[in-house]
C-alpha cells in the first residue's frame, strides 16, 4: 500500500512526532509492552530512534500461553536494539485475579473474552507502575486495523499516552518494518513472517477474530481514505459476507474510539478524530 518514499515519509514523520510530544510533555523516557510480535517491535525501534536507546525500556509479560518463541523474538528485539527489558510474568497474577473474583463467574467458568481481557489489563497496569515509578510515558503498539475492528482491551493493550502507529493498517505495519531493517535486522525476521496473535489463549491466531489483514485492510481503506460506501465496495466485487462482518465489528467497536489517548497522524482519515468517526451507509 505504500510506496518507497511514503513509507520513508511515514517513517520521518513518525521519529518528528515522537520527539515533538515527549518535548511538550516535558518528559524523557518511554515504556511499552513487548510481546515479540510485529507491532510492539516496530514501536520499540521507533521509540529508541526518536528519544535514544537508553530513554527507552521494555517490559516483556509472559503468561501461560505466550509462546517461548515470542519471548526469545522480544529478548532478541531489545538486544538488538539496546534498550533495557524487564520480564515480569503474569500467570500467578492471572490465577490469584481468577482465584479471588471467583464468585463473580457464578458457577460458570467457560473460557471467552473476560480471561483474555483480564491478561491484556493486568499487562496494563503493570506497565502503568513502571510509567508512574519512572516517569515514563507508555507507548500504546495499537494499529489502524485492529482500532477499526475493535481488536484491542480498554484499559488494557489499548492504554498510553501516545498512540504511535494507530493510523496505520496492519499491511503498512509490515512495510514499515522492512523499511526499519533496510540496512540491518533489528525486528528479528521470525517476528515479522510469523502469524500475528494476541496470545491470550492456546494457539490463538488474529485469523480467529477477524479476517486476513490482507483481505480486511483494502475494505477499511475503501471505507476510512475511499470513503466509499458499502454499496460501492460491492459493485467492485468484494464479497457481502466479509463486507458485513467489518461494517458489524466497526460499528461495535466505535464506543472504544472515543476513549483512547491521542495518535499519532500519518493519513488523510485518522480514527481517533473523532469528528471523523461516521458510520458509512448500511447496504
Amino acid at each position: 500500500m505504500l510506496s518507497g518514499s511514503r513509507v520513508e515519509d511515514i517513517h520521518d514523520r513518525i521519529i518528528r512526532a515522537v520527539r515533538d510530544f515527549f518535548a511538550q510533555a516535558g518528559m524523557s523516557r518511554a515504556v511499552l509492552g513487548l510481546s515479540g510480535g510485529l507491532d510492539s517491535a516496530v514501536v520499540a525501534a521507533l521509540a529508541a530512534e526518536a528519544l535514544g536507546k537508553e530513554h527507552v525500556t521494555g517490559i516483556l509479560m509472559p503468561s501461560s500461553w505466550s509462546t517461548v518463541h515470542s519471548v526469545n523474538d522480544a529478548v532478541e528485539l531489545a538486544d538488538n536494539l539496546g534498550i533495557k527489558y524487564h520480564i515480569i510474568p503474569i500467570g500467578t497474577i492471572y490465577d490469584r485475579f481468577m482465584k479471588e473474583a471467583e464468585p463473580l463467574f457464578e458457577g460458570d467458568f467457560h473460557w471467552d473474552t473476560t480471561q483474555e481481557n483480564l491478561q491484556a489489563r493486568i499487562r496494563g497496569t503493570i506497565l502503568m507502575m513502571y510509567s508512574n515509578r519512572h516517569g515514563a510515558l507508555l507507548l500504546n503498539t495499537t494499529n489502524k486495523s485492529e482500532l477499526s475492528m475493535g481488536y484491542g482491551t480498554l484499559y488494557g493493550d489499548l492504554c498510553g499516552a501516545l498512540m504511535v502507529i494507530a493510523d496505520l493498517y496492519k499491511t503498512e505495519v509490515y512495510e514499515l518494518a522492512a523499511y526499519i531493517n533496510r540496512e540491518r535486522e533489528l525486528i528479528p525476521l521470525s517476528t515479522i513472517t510469523k502469524a500475528p496473535s494476541a496470545e491470550l489463549r492456546d494457539g490463538q491466531k488474529d485469523t480467529d477474530s477477524l479476517p486476513p489483514y490482507d483481505v480486511l485492510d483494502p475494505v477499511l481503506y475503501s471505507l476510512n481514505e475511499g470513503g466509499r460506501s458499502a454499496e460501492q465496495i460491492l459493485q467492485e466485487g468484494v464479497d457481502k459476507a466479509l463486507v458485513e462482518r467489518i461494517l458489524r465489528l466497526r460499528k461495535a467497536a466505535a464506543f472504544k474510539v472515543h476513549q483512547l489517548a491521542p495518535e499519532i497522524t500519518v493519513s488523510s482519515c485518522p480514527l481517533l478524530d473523532r469528528s471523523k468517526w461516521v458510520e458509512p451507509k448500511t447496504m
